[in-house]
């Protein structure tokens, strides 16, 4: 009965180490027959923990109000590839949007990738056997991906008990019968406060001091002497549109809302930035195609998020998968309206930025104009 104990003792100090209203703030101890078999990984993960807590203790507490901002950013960005796949799981478990025999919709975190990589720690794919057996108990097969979300963006994601159930949610995302709703805050305000993007996209070489891959648009005209010209379509380059609206605006900085009709690579990102000249915040890697560096932003914005210019790379990717809505499945018979809150640090920079939510009521009156 020794391994329980150590367990409880590691999330006690888990718990102890990251800030109040933390996600990975557990207030029951829980293990697993798994865990009690195997004493020495609990006792490995125990002194792990009490490591990170004792250099946590050894950093001075910052006095600057920008420095505080930064390190909670830090920590914010940090914190999922720290924890134990127990944890990461135990803290999917309790944000659990949606449960059926068929699925399980989770809010997925910011910052943790769906699949491993290269210098990846922990991913989504690693912890579902985890989260299977939470559910269903130490017999439950894994869950499977129905889909995937970069891992900058939060929100809505479905999983499947079983394969084929797996691949027919897939087969609706591929034939665009999923309707899909983003909310995301840009700098500076789109022109105009709603319509389409309809420009293909096409992954190509980026040329200069870092060598690197994006996706670019690639237009069907262009401008030639004042005059529109149909030029030929790139053989590689992908149909895009994009439906998007302004839910709330201030003079350099935007709430909108983004509905894709088609699913392709960065697609949000790339239409928002080089198609309507307005990136998303903490967006990084396409707010300037040149290079990549941290996002520029105006002096006001700054102001107002409380950082300079040389602690603009902290800020994380406000991009977040609001709603799904899954067609009828199986012998489920009618359509599954998913929603997904706003995690905390998108709501402390609408309050910074001073942009609105829009309430459930006015939203539907918007679409219903």
């Amino acid at each position: 009965m020794a391994a329980p104990r150590c367990c409880t003792l590691c999330l006690r100090v888990l718990s102890s180490s990251l800030r109040p209203g933390s996600l990975f703030t557990l207030s029951k101890p829980f293990c697993s027959a798994a865990a009690a078999s195997r004493p020495l990984d609990a006792q490995r993960l125990a002194e792990r923990l009490r490591a990170q807590k004792r250099e946590l203790k050894k950093l001075p507490v910052p006095t600057s109000p920008v420095q505080r901002r930064v390190q909670e950013l830090v920590r914010f960005t940090q914190q999922l590839q720290r924890v134990h796949p127990n944890v990461l799981a135990k803290a999917l478990c309790r944000g659990i949007l949606h449960q059926d025999k068929d699925l399980v919709v989770i809010n997925k975190p910011y910052g943790l990738p769906v699949h491993g990589g290269p210098g990846v720690q922990l991913c989504i794919s690693d912890v579902l056997p985890i989260l299977a057996k939470m559910l269903h108990g130490h017999t439950a097969e894994s869950l499977h991906l129905c889909h995937r979300l970069d891992k900058e963006t939060t929100g809505v994601m479905v999983l499947a008990w079983e394969k084929e159930v797996a691949h027919q949610v897939q087969e609706l995302f591929r034939t665009r019968q999923v309707a899909k709703k983003y909310w995301a805050v840009t700098v500076r305000v789109p022109v105009p406060s709603a319509g389409v993007v309809d420009i293909p996209i096409v992954e190509k070489e980026v040329q200069g001091q870092q060598q690197h891959h994006k996706m670019t648009l690639s237009p069907s005209y262009r401008m030639d002497n004042g005059t529109m010209v149909k030029v030929r379509a790139n053989r590689n380059a992908h149909v895009a549109v994009t439906q998007y609206q302004v839910l709330s605006s201030t003079l350099s900085s935007a709430l909108v809302e983004l509905q894709p009709v088609t699913g392709i690579k960065h697609q949000l990102r790339v239409h928002l930035s080089f198609g309507l000249d307005c990136p998303i915040l903490g967006d990084h890697k396409y707010s300037d195609w040149n290079r990549l560096a941290p996002q520029k932003l105006s002096a006001g914005t700054l102001k107002k998020l409380g950082l300079p210019q040389s602690k603009a790379r902290y800020i994380p990717l406000h991009l977040h998968a609001r709603q799904l809505i899954l067609p009828a499945l199986g012998s489920r018979k009618e359509e599954l309206l998913l929603d997904c809150k706003l995690p905390h640090f998108f709501v402390h920079s609408l309050h910074r930025l001073g942009l609105e939510v829009p309430s459930p009521g006015q939203s539907r009156d918007d679409e219903a104009q």
